[in-house]
């Protein structure tokens, strides 16, 4: 094939609106593809996915952040090309590894940890129709998944498998708690847990989320803007076999310890992966003589993702999509979609052929 020269990216630019809160844009242009070097390959994007950092990066709330890099950090495609002679990878289906610097370390990252996707560290950013990567930071893509569908696994699925499966052990015919459900994360949380054989409860501010989930195999929920929320989630419990949670995954922070305790079994774990509603976690003397654990949870590792893809693939897990839009142009209508924070799931854009003319404004 007649490989491609430029490539159509969104990139970060910095506003000029005088408004506050500041919001900075997001701009489709043509890039330049480089020339591939030894031990990189060329992905030809066939879906790329949103990250609640994407906004983040476009507020100004996330540091290393370099004006003009290329937004995103999870895309599913196909190899095109690579810079090595008769490369097997050519023509196959992969999804990028979202970040670097964590290749298999059971505790933390072994250098400088990076996320694709408007930094430095490392320079690649997936909202781009071809994107050049190292062949070695590509996954193959289960075959139950299209592209649409496998963009929306890598980021959310190797935070939610760090989360549940290393850090709170879930196993089965546990009870697990999941706060905040609807989000990537949360839903893949979910997923995994079901699939592991746990019986699964949710929380969040929607009634029509939480019944999304149960439709998908959560046993009940509780809307977290309810004050009686934890009473709700002990009355579910009483249905199952133990009564007591084993687990808590929780995007939230603030007082989820003091409110999950009573359900919390002595020993029980909570895993904390975000402080969306507050920056501190209170943590007191009842949970201390109960044994009780509260961990912090990040993404994972290059070796997590691989074991969490095999997990997918053996139980034809398929990532939950809330919106699919068409084509790079329509960028920004996935932004607005990630600030209202109303989706069931990933936010995907199809990559298309045919873009808009260079430097237009989304």
């Amino acid at each position: 094939m007649n490989l491609p020269t430029t490539t159509k990216a969104v990139i970060l630019r910095r506003s000029t609106s005088q408004e506050k809160p500041v919001y900075d844009d997001a701009v489709l242009v043509d890039k330049p593809i480089p020339e591939l070097q030894p031990g990189e390959v060329l992905v030809k994007a066939g879906a790329v996915a949103f990250n609640h950092r994407d906004v983040w990066i476009r507020k100004r709330m996330y540091p290393g952040i370099v004006v003009g890099s290329v937004f995103g950090s999870d895309a599913a495609g196909t190899i095109v090309a690579s810079g090595m002679l008769g490369d097997p990878l050519i023509g196959k289906r992969v999804f990028l590894t979202p970040s670097r610097g964590w290749e298999k370390d059971e505790l933390a990252p072994e250098s400088s940890f990076g996320i694709l996707g408007g930094g430095a560290l490392p320079p690649i950013g997936t909202f781009s129709k071809y994107i050049v990567v190292e062949r070695n930071q590509v996954i193959p893509t289960p075959e139950h998944l299209d592209d649409i569908q496998a963009a929306a696994w890598p980021l959310g699925a190797v935070t939610a498998w760090r989360a549940t499966m290393i850090n709170a052990a879930v196993q089965r015919g546990q009870n697990v708690l999941i706060t905040g459900i609807g989000g990537g994360v949360a839903l893949i949380a979910m997923q995994l847990c079901i699939a592991k054989g746990a019986s699964v409860y949710v929380t969040s501010g929607s009634q029509e989320k939480i019944r999304q989930a149960i439709r998908l195999g959560a046993k009940g929920g509780a809307s977290y803007k309810d004050a009686n929320w934890p009473v709700q989630i002990a009355s579910l419990l009483k249905n199952s076999t133990n009564s007591e949670l084993d687990a808590v995954i929780d995007s939230g922070g603030g007082d989820i310890m003091t409110k999950v305790t009573k359900s919390l079994k002595q020993g029980g774990r909570v895993v904390c992966y975000g402080m969306t509603a507050a920056p501190t976690i209170t943590f007191t003397m009842r949970e201390v003589l109960k044994n009780q654990k509260l961990l912090g949870s990040t993404m994972g590792s290059h070796q997590d993702l691989i074991d969490a893809t095999n997990f997918l693939a053996q139980h034809s897990i398929v990532p939950h999509v809330s919106h699919v839009l068409d084509g790079l142009e329509s960028a920004e209508e996935g932004f607005e979609l990630m600030k209202r924070g109303d989706q069931f799931g990933k936010i995907v854009i199809k990559i298309r052929d045919t873009q808009p003319p260079r430097h237009s404004k989304l």
